[in-house]
């Protein structure tokens, strides 16, 4: 195994500081969250797709209100009690919402109205919050994206995009018509659409100068407008008041080192990428002098991490890959996407919280809020946050500490989460999130994903072992965790190999150790995409020495959903491999599934059939087998997540009712025993919505039960992985 020095651990300081709060300190963490779907309209289909996009809240901080594009609509949440947000119903806006402001008891809301990309058009609705109605409305002339309203809320600026087509001239800009700054002035929430002014930027960028395309708007106290031209590498700097433009500069390119460059399955953080434009998004001022870009990069750029800027263009900071690379170290890193924008920031929000200046990044493709605490120099990373999949705006609720984010994405449709604002409290307490980390290897993240499968390490308490699922296909490996720490820290990783080559075709999503120290593993196969069901023996050093197959008893009516767990029951010549089928093959009656049995020493195969639970939506399957005691442990669990989740137990079967049948022939089943209900821990270990798939769990060597949710490589998931201990009151 590749023991990890001793400096990752300094190198690694995010996770130390993440690992050991101070006493008494104010740090953030989630406290609520609030599925969009509970605003749709009671005509409209409950699958039918949301997305919590630019978010903003009322002057008093009690209603937030978010836009919601593929709806058509705003909607409304009561945070009045912060912890239990009530559905304020949405409002139809006859339109495309691209982004919404809020002031004096009136929702600033631009709407896209454009017939085609070549047509661009828009206009801002003012919206009475009380009544859910729109009392007016201004032309904005373009397709707008961005609002935002000064300190005093007299002033408001509008980024009128006009956004190139996709699908001609394979997205290349320039495309007409040019976009451009709508600034208006506003008093008690109405707006003066006769004050309407429109700023030209054309001839101002480097990159295709006749078609900006501004993205991000922001006021200093200064009345002065922060403004992105992120195709064209820009920003501009324009004075509100009398709407002229004061200075612009490009924002210019960095040289990434460190980074993962390979869309290949495999997680390696030794790649670099030289002279990548910023193409920044959001943008923030962070006082009246210095502004803050989130670089995602939406066209040929996007350099994975944010650059701070004086007005006059100088940088002052550039974080470079460090905040992916911290990404990577809580496990979401999206390998998917490695290979262009990485974790892609793209929304950013800033203020001030118990006496300290923060601002907050959000990361679309990693599903985390990178929180920073602005020192005026180089800022520092203090906490990174869950959130949504997919989060795309924010907004700060200083005066009663909180933060809330808008998340975009919704599989609904997929049986997957739907969009969701998570709110957080900035409070004393310690830091629910993370639960575990990667230190680093040689100077470089070791990044996980998708932890499927638990084991003990025998004879050394408080060790475990995990398992990566095929998610990282090019690089299988064997997890050596420190459950000691909190957070839990992986400290070893093991690849495995074939050929002394990381082994292909591999799907595993069980492990077990025996009295020697090699591994078993459980592959769950897929025949449509080549992958056996099978067994693997490994040795200490990761090297593949049994491949066992499935025998055809077995095969003959195999589906997809294989094993999903390993466990040894027994020692030495009468050792014997138990082995969880997570669903209904073939050959079985709906409701049961198989327990397989294997003696390595014989060779026999056999197996029990175990009785599911039943469901009203989704399917029942198994997701993990552990022996301790005189037992063995099952997950069981649906495929169902947030609130529509029923099933979460953990089960036991006592060993002495395990007598294997013959395969092929009739096999008896078995009694179970709940032993443990997971859905309050995972509905409150960190506030958010009840992950999918609890799949690893474990008793170490002292007994103490642990227990791991898999990510899903952060592919159409928040990317959040949850471990934690299981308290099993009167278990053997």
């Amino acid at each position: 195994m590749t023991t990890f020095s001793r400096r990752a651990a300094l190198v690694a300081a995010l996770l130390t500081s993440v690992a050991f709060p101070a006493a008494a300190e104010q740090v953030f963490n989630r406290i609520a969250s609030f599925p969009v779907a509970a605003n749709l309209p009671a005509d409209k289909d409950k699958l039918s797709t949301t997305s919590a996009e630019i978010i903003a809240a009322t002057d008093d901080g009690m209603t937030l209100i978010y836009s919601d594009s593929p709806l058509g609509a705003i909607g409304f949440v009561d945070i009045s009690d912060a912890k239990s947000p009530k559905a304020g119903g949405a409002l139809m806006m006859d339109g495309e919402p691209t982004s919404v402001a809020s002031a004096a008891g009136k929702a600033l809301v631009a709407v896209n109205t454009s017939e085609s990309k070549a047509k661009p058009s828009g206009r801002l609705a003012i919206v009475d919050v009380a009544s859910r109605k729109v009392e007016a409305t201004c032309d904005l002339g373009g397709q707008p994206d961005s609002i935002a309203l000064n300190k005093d809320k007299t002033l408001g600026a509008i980024a009128i995009e006009n956004e190139r087509d996709e699908e001609i001239n394979d997205g290349k800009i320039p495309q007409m018509p040019a976009g451009d700054l709508v600034v208006f002035r506003l008093k008690d929430g109405t707006v003066d659409c006769g004050s309407i002014q429109h700023v030209a930027l054309t001839g101002l960028a480097g990159v295709a100068p006749e078609d900006p395309e501004p993205e991000f708007v922001s006021f200093n106290s200064q009345n002065e407008i922060a403004l992105t031209l992120q195709e064209n590498n820009e920003i501009v700097i324009i004075d509100a008041i009398t709407a002229k433009v004061k200075t612009h500069f490009s924002a210019g390119s960095t040289d990434l080192a460190g980074i993962d460059t390979k869309r290949d399955g495999a997680l390696k953080f030794s790649g670099e990428l030289k002279g990548v434009a910023r193409e920044p998004d959001a943008v923030k001022w962070l006082d009246d002098e210095r502004l803050v870009v989130a670089n995602e990069g939406d066209y040929q750029g996007g350099s994975r991490g944010f650059t701070i800027f004086d007005k006059s263009g100088k940088v002052l900071y550039e974080s470079g890959a460090s905040f992916e690379r911290a990404v990577a170290g809580i496990g979401h890193y999206p390998d998917k996407r490695s290979s262009a924008k990485g974790v892609e920031p793209e929304g950013l929000e800033a203020a001030t919280f118990g006496g300290q200046p923060y601002f907050f990044l959000l990361a679309e493709r990693a599903s985390v809020v990178g929180v920073y605490k602005d020192t005026g120099m180089e800022p520092e990373l203090a906490q990174l946050l869950p959130s949504g999949v997919s989060p795309e705006g924010a907004v700060a609720i200083p005066g009663r500490n909180l933060l809330a984010t808008a998340n975009e994405v919704d599989l609904g449709e997929d049986g997957g989460p739907r969009s969701h604002v998570m709110i957080y409290e900035f409070a004393e307490g310690e830091k629910a999130y993370p639960q575990i980390v990667a230190a680093e290897r040689d100077g470089n993240p070791v990044g996980f994903a998708a932890l499927s499968g638990l084991a003990a390490s025998p004879g050394k308490p408080g060790q475990l072992f995990a398992v990566s699922d095929s998610v990282l296909g090019m690089q299988p490996t064997i997890y050596t965790i420190d459950a000691t720490k909190k957070p839990a820290l992986i400290t070893e990783t093991l690849t495995v190999k074939r050929d002394g080559q990381p082994a292909q075709k591999l799907d595993i999503e069980g492990v077990a150790v025996d009295e020697k120290g090699w591994f078993w593993l459980a592959s769950e196969g897929n025949s449509e995409k080549l992958v056996p069901h099978a067994l693997y023996h490994v040795n200490p050093k990761g090297e593949i020495k049994e491949e066992i197959a499935l025998p055809k008893e077995l095969t003959d009516n195999e589906i997809r959903y294989g094993l999903e767990g390993v466990t040894i029951v027994g020692s030495g010549d009468d050792a014997t491999l138990w082995m969880a089928v997570q669903r209904e093959w073939k050959d079985d009656e709906k409701g049961f599934v198989k327990l397989v049995s294997y003696k390595p020493k014989s060779k026999e195969w056999g197996a029990v059939r175990y009785p599911l639970d039943r469901s009203e939506a989704g399917w029942v399957g198994l997701s993990e087998i552990s022996a301790h005691g005189d037992s063995v442990y099952l997950i069981e669990r649906d495929n169902l997540v947030g609130d529509a989740a029923k099933l979460k137990k953990l089960y036991k079967v006592a060993i002495a009712d395990l007598n294997p049948g013959k395969l092929g022939g009739e096999l008896p089943v078995v009694n179970k025993v709940e032993a443990h209900d997971f859905l309050d821990e995972l509905r409150t270990a960190t506030n958010g919505y009840v992950l999918d798939k609890l799949e690893g769990f474990a008793f170490d060597a002292s007994g103490k039960a642990f227990a791991v949710t898999d990510n899903d490589g952060v592919d159409d998931s928040s990317g959040e992985t949850l471990f934690f201990p299981v308290n099993l009151v009167g278990t053997n």
